[in-house]
């Protein structure tokens, strides 16, 4: 596999200031996440680390546009974000695929109201199931494949839109281990091939260590990055070498304290 892919020295794809967000619950103003401060350069693979309940999903929320800050700013490609757009793309944990679509219909569902031809949007479909190594299964409906190719259906389905940033929440976590693992590959294969910025949830050290250039770790609520760890092994990184472990060890320290 080739190195990181290009990023671009031109300024962040993400810029993230100050930003704090807020909520009310039972007539109460709960703080979930305090005066975060951080970049996403393109082309950049970024995981965002922390137990669960640390505010790692709301920040992913606020990232795509879902629900807005309660103070500090989002720059998205040097513009704010002030709600959802096709640029910035979200894979959730469940796949939501609609059930009565084919592996191939559910790809393609985005595509529909765009200005692209028939023909178009057919070669966009069949790239992205060879790419995620479903052409075989383009017929299939959702209830007949299983977990780990629901998840390549839903990782296809937004890859067909072509966003410049892809965020992921904890997309793997329900996955056996062993499809867990082929997941990660085919993740970052992906990723080298068409280079986009991606921010990845997760509570699991090791899945940071495999897949990120950097890991930001959140501490509890209200959250904020306790550490920013550069992970610099070439990859394929190999989990038994001194490195890979010593890492591990690092990230678990700070997670723990």
């Amino acid at each position: 596999m080739s190195q990181t892919p290009h990023k671009s020295d031109a300024g962040p794809m993400l810029d993230i200031s100050n930003l704090s967000k807020d909520f009310t619950v039972n007539g109460s103003r709960i703080r979930v996440l305090e005066h975060l401060n951080f970049q996403a350069m393109a082309g950049e693979f970024l995981c965002i680390l922390g137990q669960s309940g640390c505010g790692k999903s709301t920040l992913l929320k606020l990232l795509a546009g879902f629900v807005s800050p309660s103070s500090g700013y989002i720059h998205f490609n040097g513009l704010p974000v002030t709600g959802p757009g096709p640029d910035r793309c979200v894979v959730f944990q469940e796949d939501a695929l609609f059930p009565w679509l084919t592996v191939e219909e559910n790809i393609g569902f985005g595509l529909k109201g765009k200005k692209l031809t028939t023909g178009e949007v057919e070669n966009r479909v069949d790239h992205f199931l060879d790419l995620t190594d479903l052409t075989r299964f383009r017929d299939y409906l959702p209830r007949d494949i299983s977990g780990g190719m629901k998840q390549r259906v839903a990782l296809a389905r937004v890859l067909v839109l072509s966003p410049r940033v892809l965020l992921m929440d904890e997309p793997f976590a329900a996955l056996d281990a062993q499809t867990r693992e082929r997941m990660q590959d085919l993740l970052l294969s992906i990723w080298q091939s068409l280079g986009q910025t991606i921010v990845f949830v997760t509570h699991d050290v090791t899945e940071a260590v495999i897949l990120s250039d950097r890991t930001l770790v959140m501490d509890r609520v209200p959250g904020d990055f306790t550490d920013i760890v550069g992970i610099s092994p070439e990859r394929p990184r190999v989990h038994d070498s001194k490195q890979f472990m010593a890492l591990t060890r690092q990230l678990k320290t700070i997670i723990s304290a």
